[in-house]
């Protein structure tokens, strides 16, 4: 059975996103695509919602997220338990994302990496894994911070809603 990976994108990440689900599709991922269709101007926050509440949900165990800096996109997904979205540019930062903090939402800068060091990225945050250990604890406090918070999920269990400045 295949690895399921989630990817999405806004206009900034769309041309990178295609490439890359491409290429997961051919490593033998399967794919769920969330969006976005095309490069017109679109907002991040509507796909980087669906992506991350699927992670969040357990109904996914990763998820790709391309924006033009990979900050927007990882700023709402941060915001929903036990997501933990890194931005990487280099294959280094994607392995430390994912030895110390168990990051299992990349978010790619498609305005700063060419396709190669996407590739490079996305390659090393898959193939490596948790360290646990001392990380454990500290992934753990992270958790616990949102519940003290009460930021994500709400008395009711459903995602507190986004607020949108246009």
């Amino acid at each position: 059975m295949a690895d399921k990976i989630l990817i999405a994108s806004d206009h900034a990440g769309f041309d990178l996103k295609e490439r890359l689900a491409g290429w997961l599709r051919t490593a033998g991922f399967e794919v769920t695509d969330l969006g976005t269709e095309n490069a017109e101007s679109t907002d991040y926050a509507d796909f980087a919602h669906p992506l991350a509440e699927r992670v969040s949900d357990g109904q996914a165990e990763r998820g790709v997220l391309l924006c033009g800096t990979g900050l927007g996109m990882s700023y709402v997904a941060n915001r929903y338990p036990r997501v933990r979205a890194a931005v990487a540019w280099t294959p280094e930062i994607a392995e430390l994302a994912r030895r110390h903090n168990d990051a299992n939402v990349l978010a790619l800068p498609a305005r700063f990496v060419s396709e190669q060091q996407a590739l490079q990225i996305l390659k090393a945050w898959l193939d490596t894994p948790f360290d646990g250990g001392r990380h454990e604890r500290r992934v753990e406090k992270i958790e616990r911070g949102v519940e003290r918070s009460g930021r994500g999920r709400g008395t009711s269990g459903a995602p507190h809603e986004a607020t949108e400045t246009r």
